[in-house]
């Protein structure tokens, strides 16, 4: 694979909350050119875009590449990838690709993969069109860092409503239980065992043969509930109807801290696929969604982004100190802070 880096390239930053079809277009664009790659945050989600592409193309022509899973036929020409893995100046048999696609791009604001994502936005580029999906609080980020990108923004496609604290045991079927630590995943999967007779469990440490098949047991409607990690919101979809919060704090890596409405607001936007519309709530010991942060999530207007993650991609490796050096490199936009 060689993405190209071009200054010829269409760029387009599309930009709307969740449910507003961005991955769809994506796929769509992608299939439309002679190659292509997508990066995404989840592995669990570029498997899933893998099989829709081998579905369009044939399985010759498709890659998926995570820190899982390689699959990649000697003549592929589109590539399904995890951020991470996605390559930038690596050779291929078939030359630049025509397309390139990063999905939530506005994860380039996280502490630790931040920078990743911020290194595709400024430079990873299709032969002939790129695509940027993200969140809508991305926009004045694109606007000062790549001012000629064209901003398409997409409206959601189906209503979100707050329908407030619910029981476990009184949750509408089709329910997404959204968890923050793999003890609290596995409890509240015993407790709908007893109450409603099973649930999936989705979450990053289980293998990706395990994650699939609990997926297809929800996705199949063998079972009614899901209990996934904070992840299910970084564009899984999912045929989800209503999502409870069975917490409002999550450990960021550094400290226990309160979800941004924001962080919210993508996880509780996986309810209601395409026009199904869709409810969030909370449930079991998770406090009661305060008045202006349902506000926010249902109006879909958040707080704009005001800095990425970023990281010297051009590392010195002749010597300790110069590599140290080239990591410690101070970033020149005022938009991007050093990782």
């Amino acid at each position: 694979m060689n993405i190209a880096f071009s200054d010829q390239s269409v760029v387009k930053a599309v930009l709307g909350p969740t449910n507003t079809g961005k991955t769809h277009l994506a796929i769509e664009r992608m299939c439309a050119h002679s190659s292509g790659a997508m990066g995404f945050p989840l592995r669990l989600l570029a498997r899933e875009v893998y099989d829709r592409v081998v579905a369009i193309k044939g399985e010759a022509q498709v890659a998926l590449i995570t820190g899982e899973e390689r699959i990649e036929p000697p003549d592929a020409r589109y590539f399904c990838c995890t951020a991470e893995a996605m390559p930038k100046d690596s050779g291929g048999p078939n030359g630049k690709l025509a397309f390139v696609a990063l999905d939530e791009a506005q994860l380039g604001a996280n502490r630790e993969r931040g920078h990743i994502f911020t290194d595709h936005l400024l430079h990873t580029r299709g032969r002939e069109e790129t695509l940027i999906l993200g969140a809508a609080t991305l926009e004045p980020l694109v606007k000062s860092l790549l001012p000629r990108a064209e901003i398409v923004e997409r409206p959601r496609f189906s209503t979100l409503t707050h329908i407030g604290p619910r029981k476990l045991s009184r949750l509408p079927p089709r329910s997404a239980i959204v968890a923050f630590s793999a003890e609290q995943v596995y409890a509240v999967a015993e407790m709908l065992r007893r109450f409603r007779g099973g649930s999936a469990v989705v979450m990053g440490a289980l293998s990706p043969e395990t994650r699939n098949k609990q997926v297809e047991l929800f996705q199949n409607g063998e079972v009614d509930y899901i209990v996934a990690t904070d992840a299910i919101g970084m564009g899984l979809n999912l045929d989800i109807t209503h999502v409870a919060f069975s917490g409002l704090r999550k450990f960021d890596g550094r400290r226990m801290r309160q979800l941004q409405p924001n962080e919210l607001a993508q996880i509780a936007g996986r309810a209601g696929r395409y026009m199904t519309p869709g409810t969030f709530g909370v449930t079991g010991e998770a406090p009661p969604l305060q008045d202006d942060v349902v506000a926010a999530i249902t109006s879909h207007r958040f707080t704009p982004m005001k800095k990425l993650q970023w990281r010297n991609a051009r590392l010195e490796f002749g010597s300790t100190d110069r590599l140290i050096a080239s990591l410690e490199q101070a970033a020149e936009d005022d938009w991007l802070v050093r990782a």
